[in-house]
């Protein structure tokens, strides 16, 4: 029975913290967790299968991790998450290394998986809309801040989006659940909470028949070590005036919001089923910016969606350049077998790949006047920890979320990652801003 395992996540926050539950399970079993695939017996490779180039890296991976059956002394190979849980069919027929599969409703079920000793290979497919269960998790982000997963699933049934077939209806998970896990973090050094689902602002609609992020935001902010929480995922339909009151009042709440928007043209947006129009969401930033001064936001877009032409395109650019929402991801669009979507009518992929580019080379512009506008201030930055290539600090403010925001440089002594420094931005770095800590 292989005792160390290789565990290797892709894809989104809401992945790695299944990442993380399955990694509690596999330490409390016994066995002894290594990154590098050449020492392991086991690997697992848990799954993003959200679009095309997302179903290219798993399977990268996937056979990157096949190779040492050959090279090394790996013995199994146990695929989870949502490309198992899209292609069930398929996987075990055309990658034979595969000695296992578990879909996103039964990632509970690793240890399992692995010590499966019956000859053939274990597929595990439980209810994808089942109850969320209260899990152990073993924190691989940080020093010092951690995701918290508030609900699971999705019932939009946006036209491109596949996140409903692999993940199941939006299910709220326990007030009390959420609130007993994030004092626990606390205690364990977390000073940072990040809070996602597939669309938190729904929380808590199914279990008390109502919005409930804002009374969860405040529980949340009352735990003693909690210094920042910042909100991401946020859909703009249902950003209610409750809630930018409490994110305006609440002094843990970083004023930085992460609102997936995908386009601005109001026949775009209803083909695509998005809840809204384009005129809403322009209301609802400007109300934003009113009521939450020095708010900075992100944002999700699609290029080459169905619908889009030349003159869509450039409404998008002229909200862009008008809004300056300050930090965007930008995806071409990736037309997903079994949606609605996948058999409308779209520009080529060249066309909707030269778009984004267009897209990031004006969201490159707004970053640089963001960046300008900052010199001077002062920031509190939360350190992340020394690089060595750069032979600075990294650090964040309220304004860089990690992973997807870059850092702040900075540098001085007795600094220790994961505590919080006062500085004062005096430059900028390679799209990056540098700061001086305050003495």
């Amino acid at each position: 029975m292989p005792k160390k395992v290789c565990l290797i996540s892709l894809g989104c926050a809401k992945n790695l913290i299944d990442s993380e539950e399955m990694l509690s399970r596999l330490d409390l079993a016994g066995y002894e967790i290594t990154d590098e695939l050449s020492e392991a017996d086991a690997a697992v490779v848990n799954t993003c299968a959200f679009i095309e180039s997302a179903q290219a890296e798993a399977i990268e991976n996937i056979l990157k991790a096949a190779s040492y059956k050959e090279t090394g002394k790996l013995k199994k190979l146990i695929v989870t998450g949502c490309l198992a849980q899209r292609y069930k069919s398929e996987l075990l027929t055309e990658m034979p290394e595969i000695d296992g599969l578990l879909g996103t409703g039964s990632v509970s079920r690793i240890v399992e998986a692995l010590e499966d000793e019956s000859g053939n290979k274990p597929e595990y497919y439980g209810d994808i809309s089942a109850p969320l269960r209260d899990e152990q998790r073993i924190v691989s982000t940080g020093p010092g801040w951690a995701y918290i997963k508030v609900a699971e699933g999705c019932s939009h049934n946006c036209a491109y989006c596949v996140i409903p077939s692999l993940r199941g209806k939006y299910r709220s998970r326990p007030m009390e659940l959420v609130e007993a896990e994030a004092r626990s973090l606390a205690e364990s050094g977390v000073r940072e909470l990040i809070i996602v689902a597939q669309d938190p602002t729904l929380y808590g609609i199914d279990l008390y028949k109502k919005k409930s992020l804002a009374e969860l935001i405040k529980r949340l902010a009352k735990i003693e070590g909690i210094r920042w929480i910042r909100l991401h995922y946020l859909y703009p339909d249902a950003v209610d005036d409750e809630l930018i009151d409490t994110i305006a009042s609440e002094e843990k709440v970083l004023k930085y919001l992460d609102i997936p928007i995908q386009h601005i043209n109001n026949e775009i947006l209803k083909k695509m089923r998005r809840r809204g129009s384009g005129d809403d969401i322009r209301r609802l930033i400007k109300k934003l910016r009113e009521r939450i001064p020095g708010l900075v936001l992100r944002t999700s877009l699609i290029t080459g969606l169905p619908g889009e032409g030349e003159a869509e395109f450039e409404e998008l650019c002229e909200f862009l350049r008008e809004a300056k929402i300050e930090r965007a991801g930008v995806f071409p669009f990736s037309p997903e077998e079994g949606t609605d979507a996948y058999d409308m009518p779209h520009v080529p992929t060249e066309v909707a790949e030269e778009r984004a580019m267009r897209i990031s080379e004006l969201q490159a512009e707004i970053m640089d006047e963001f960046n300008l506008s900052r010199v001077g201030k002062k920031v509190t930055l939360f350190c992340e920890g020394y690089d060595e290539e750069m032979n600075m600090y990294a650090g964040r403010s309220f304004a860089e979320s990690p992973d997807v925001d870059g850092v702040i440089w900075f540098t001085g002594e007795d600094i220790r990652a994961g505590e919080f420094y006062d500085g004062v931005i005096r430059g900028e770095l390679d799209g990056e801003c540098v700061a001086e800590l305050e003495v």
